[in-house]
């Protein structure tokens, strides 16, 4: 029995939705989907792993209002952000006639939901979508804001659209089937939020995060819906990162060069690209003579208490990473803008500002202190 839920709008004018979250949303989403869309044909689109845990629950409560549906299922891991994968899924959603009218449920993590939101933008020039985001990073990140893309071999999501989903269904209860290391990925989202826009949100954390770690059911709660807030609120001012929405990605233009350099094969996982920028980012920050060092030092204190890495010497085979090569992943990253990297600085915990004016030196410094470990 679902209980009680909270709704944050975003606020889009006529593409505006509602994130709903709350415990056992996935036993009702039946009767959700048909009291906000009517009797529509429903098109779930799940990965592997997320299938053997909450597909059954969800066709079940679907079949229970009576609405037909097809299932489409893709290979867990980053790897399935592909062309390959994209034209397989459309090719699904064709043979089983999917019509405009039609409902794509993206049920699982953040390549489910970039993927199957992608496939939506482009499937007979647009289809509505819904997100059901299974990992905590998809539920305080990816699924919020409309970005949907895949990844090629020059960096991580560089084919996409902007596409807003319909709802967003964040049920907390399925965080209990994750393994820790996708909590503390998804973890890493969370912090984020604190350093870009919110102080006091940060300084709960250094005293609640590792309740959230742990499986506070209140403490994940408060944390999810603090970070789809402050998302929220920066997607409703700045849908399309025309300006202050570029704060979001704040340790990413490091972070996807990390996941670009791994290849995307499961030994870095996004929210631990995260991290690993957000101290790069920090640490410019502080060699531009921006942040102070006490800052800095707060944030990686932090960090590695809950177990999160802090610099790419946390696994051997990273620490050989070449320094003129990841500088070149960071130059295929969407944020240049007229030939220059636009990066996300903090002038303290709480406050961020965007800059192209970075000494590529330093850039460089940057990297090669976490490939040593001295970040």
């Amino acid at each position: 029995m679902m209980k009680s839920e909270e709704i944050i709008p975003v606020n889009l004018g006529d593409r505006s939705y509602e994130i709903c979250v709350g415990s056992g949303i996935l036993e009702t989403i039946g009767v959700s989907l048909l009291k906000r869309f009517g009797v529509r044909k429903i098109f779930i689109v799940t990965d592997h792993e997320v299938a053997t845990h909450w597909l059954g629950l969800v066709v079940a409560s679907i079949k229970k209002v009576g609405l037909k549906y097809e299932v489409a299922s893709i290979p867990s891991g980053e790897g399935s952000k592909s062309f390959y994968q994209l034209e397989g899924l459309l090719n699904q959603f064709f043979e089983a006639r999917i019509a405009r009218d039609g409902l794509i449920v993206a049920l699982g993590g953040g390549v489910v939901g970039d993927l199957a939101g992608f496939a939506a933008a482009v499937a007979l020039r647009g289809v509505d979508f819904v997100q059901v985001p299974t990992t905590l990073l998809a539920q305080v990140d990816s699924s919020v804001g409309g970005k949907t893309a895949i990844n090629t071999a020059q960096g991580k999501n560089l084919v996409g659209s902007f596409y807003q989903p319909r709802l967003v269904l964040i049920d907390t209860d399925v965080l209990d089937t994750l393994p820790q290391r996708q909590i503390l990925s998804g973890y890493a989202e969370i912090v984020k939020y604190g350093l870009i826009k919110n102080r006091q949100f940060f300084e709960w954390l250094e005293v609640n995060g590792k309740k959230i770690l742990s499986g506070d059911t209140e403490a994940r709660r408060t944390a999810i819906v603090e970070s789809c807030k402050t998302k929220a609120a920066i997607v409703g001012d700045d849908e399309k990162e025309t300006g202050e929405r570029a704060i979001l990605n704040f340790g990413h233009t490091f972070g996807h060069a990390f996941e670009a350099e791994a290849k995307f094969n499961g030994d870095l996982l996004h929210g631990e690209a995260v991290a690993l920028g957000m101290m790069a980012a920090l640490k410019l920050s502080k060699i531009t003579g921006i942040c102070n060092g006490q800052e800095v030092d707060r944030v990686n204190f932090h960090l590695q208490s809950v177990g999160l890495p802090v610099n790419l010497s946390f696994l051997d085979k990273f620490s050989g990473w070449n320094v003129d090569a990841l500088v070149k992943h960071i130059g295929h990253d969407k944020k240049v803008l007229d030939g220059k990297i636009r990066f996300i600085l903090l002038k303290e915990i709480g406050n961020s500002f965007i800059t192209s004016e970075v000494d590529p030196n330093n850039v460089s410094a940057v990297i090669s202190q976490s490939l040593e470990g001295r970040l």
